[in-house]
C-alpha cells in the first residue's frame, strides 16, 4: 500500500496496530484492549482526514497509483462479456483510448475511456492516458456503431489531457476533439459520462459530452491541471495548491457550477481503498441512470442534451 503525504498519520497507526497484533501472537500478554484503542484512533483519524480534504489533496487521490483505471471498471462491471475493438480505420490503434461492447445483465453498452498504465512500461504503452487524434476518432467510430445498433454509450474519463505533441497537432488533434464534441451532442442514443480520475482540458471533453455527467468524489474536472495553471500564473509549480483551490475543480465545485449532474460517493480512503465497493457503486449508477434515459425518444435525448449544454455558463448578474 502506498501512502500520500497527508495519509502518513494513518500509516503510523496501521503500523502500530500491526505491531500490537504481533506482540499478542508472540507472547502471553493480553493486548486486546490496546489494539481496540488503536483501532478506534485509526478509525477517527481516517474519518477526520478524508472529511476535510483540500482540492489539492483530492487531485493527489485522483492520481493515486493504486486507483482503478478504465479497464479495471469495465472488467469488473462486464466480466467476460467485454469485447474490445481497435483502430480508427485511418491511422492506427491508439492504446491510450480503449473501447468495446460489454454487458451489464442483459443490457449491452458501448464502453469507451482513456486508459493509463500501472508501471513504467505500461505507462509508456498507454502514453500516460493521453490520447492522440486517432484515439478520439476511434472513440467516435465506436459511438457511431453504437448509434447504428441502438446501444447506449458509457464513457470513462481519466486523462491528464490530450497528447500535446507536434505529431498529434499535425494529424488534427483540435479538429478530432471538436468533431467528437459536435457529434456527441447529436448522437441518438443515451450517453453516460463518468469522471473516474483526472478530467483535464479538451482531452476529457473529447469523450465528455453526455446526457448525464457523473463524477467520483475524489476525481477532478477542469480546463487545466493545477501544476500548469501555477506555471502560467506564477511561473512556478510551487503554487499548485493555490491553483487547485482557485480552479474549482473538485466534484462539489463542479456540481455547484452545474458542470456535472451527480457525485458518486467513494469508500473512505478513496476508490482504491475498497475497489469492489467502488465497482458495485459505479455499476449500479450506470444501471439506474440508463433506466431513466431509456424512456426518452432519440429526439428527446438530443433536445435535452442540446438544452443542457446551451445553458452551461449562463450567468444572471
Amino acid at each position: 500500500m502506498e501512502y500520500l503525504d497527508f495519509e502518513l498519520p494513518i500509516k503510523e497507526l496501521e503500523e502500530q496496530l500491526e505491531k500490537c497484533a504481533i506482540i499478542g501472537e508472540e507472547s502471553d500478554v493480553d493486548v486486546t484492549e490496546t489494539c481496540k484503542q488503536i483501532e478506534k484512533k485509526l478509525h477517527d483519524t481516517r474519518k477526520d482526514i478524508y472529511k476535510n480534504l483540500t482540492a489539492w489533496q483530492r487531485v493527489q487521490l485522483s492520481r493515486h497509483p493504486n486507483r482503478p483505471y478504465t479497464l479495471d471498471y469495465i472488467n469488473a462491471i462486464c466480466g467476460d462479456t467485454f469485447l474490445e475493438m481497435f483502430g480508427d480505420r485511418t491511422v492506427k490503434d491508439d492504446k491510450a483510448m480503449i473501447g468495446g461492447l460489454g454487458k451489464i445483465g442483459d443490457q449491452s453498452f458501448m464502453f469507451i475511456g482513456q486508459q493509463k498504465g500501472y508501471n513504467t512500461k505500461t505507462r509508456q504503452y498507454r502514453n500516460f492516458g493521453m490520447a492522440n487524434p486517432e484515439g478520439y476518432r476511434k472513440a467516435l467510430r465506436l459511438m457511431r456503431s453504437a448509434e447504428k445498433f441502438g446501444v447506449p454509450v458509457v464513457a470513462f474519463i481519466d486523462t491528464p489531457g490530450a497528447y500535446p505533441g507536434i505529431e498529434a497537432e499535425e494529424r488534427g488533434q483540435g479538429e478530432a476533439i471538436a468533431r467528437n464534441i459536435l457529434e456527441m451532442t447529436r448522437l441518438k442514443v443515451p450517453i453516460i459520462c463518468i469522471v473516474i480520475g483526472e478530467g483535464a482540458s479538451g482531452g476529457a471533453l473529447g469523450i465528455g459530452v453526455g446526457d448525464r455527467i457523473l463524477m467520483l468524489e475524489n476525481a477532478w474536472y477542469s480546463v487545466i491541471s493545477p501544476e500548469n495553471c501555477s506555471s502560467i500564473l506564477w511561473r512556478s509549480w510551487e503554487y499548485k495548491e493555490q491553483a487547485a483551490e482557485a480552479l474549482k475543480l473538485t466534484a462539489n465545485d463542479s456540481k455547484k457550477l452545474k458542470v456535472i449532474d451527480e457525485i458518486i460517493k467513494e469508500p473512505v480512503g478513496g476508490a482504491h481503498s475498497n475497489r469492489e465497493k467502488t465497482f458495485d457503486t459505479v455499476k449500479n449508477k450506470i444501471t439506474s441512470t440508463f433506466e431513466v434515459l431509456k424512456k426518452l425518444s432519440p429526439k428527446e435525448l438530443v433536445d435535452q442534451r442540446m438544452k443542457k449544454y446551451s445553458e452551461m455558463g449562463v450567468f444572471n448578474g
